[in-house]
């Protein structure tokens, strides 16, 4: 399993973080099989999503603050409890094929970490698994 770090300079920020994970995969090089990304914090997550216009992820972001406000009726009290929902919406991990040495993704897709109650430095983990070809 490799490990790596992520600082984040903002409350909520999506960072592209398929370079870091491949990597991850040129240091354990794996022919064909499947790479796990786990995100291991109750605030923040990981998704796949485009890469080519920035746009698309200020409006991920700007969807979740309208569906997620930062300010609700909450029971939570550290004030962090919009960080936790979105967290759970995101979800805490993905897995990515691996062919020919390389990641499966589509064209325009790229590994998003996903920060909702930052800034903070987290860590990720990446587990790649060599199956049988």
């Amino acid at each position: 399993m490799k490990q790596f770090t992520v600082k984040t300079h903002s409350k909520v920020a999506m960072i592209d973080i398929t370079d870091r994970i491949r990597t991850c995969l040129r240091e354990h090089p794996v022919k064909s099989g499947i790479c796990h990304v786990f995100i291991p914090h109750t605030t923040a997550g990981v998704t796949i999503n485009e890469n080519a216009d920035p746009d698309v992820v200020k409006d991920i972001i700007t969807t979740l603050d309208k569906i997620i406000p930062l300010n609700d009726r909450y029971r939570h009290t550290e004030g962090n409890a919009a960080a936790h929902i979105k967290s759970s919406l995101t979800g805490s991990s993905q897995t990515i094929f691996i062919e020919n040495g390389d990641l499966i993704l589509g064209t325009w897709q790229s590994i998003f970490f996903c920060e909702f109650d930052g800034p903070r430095t987290r860590k990720v983990y990446v587990k790649l698994i060599q199956t049988a070809t």
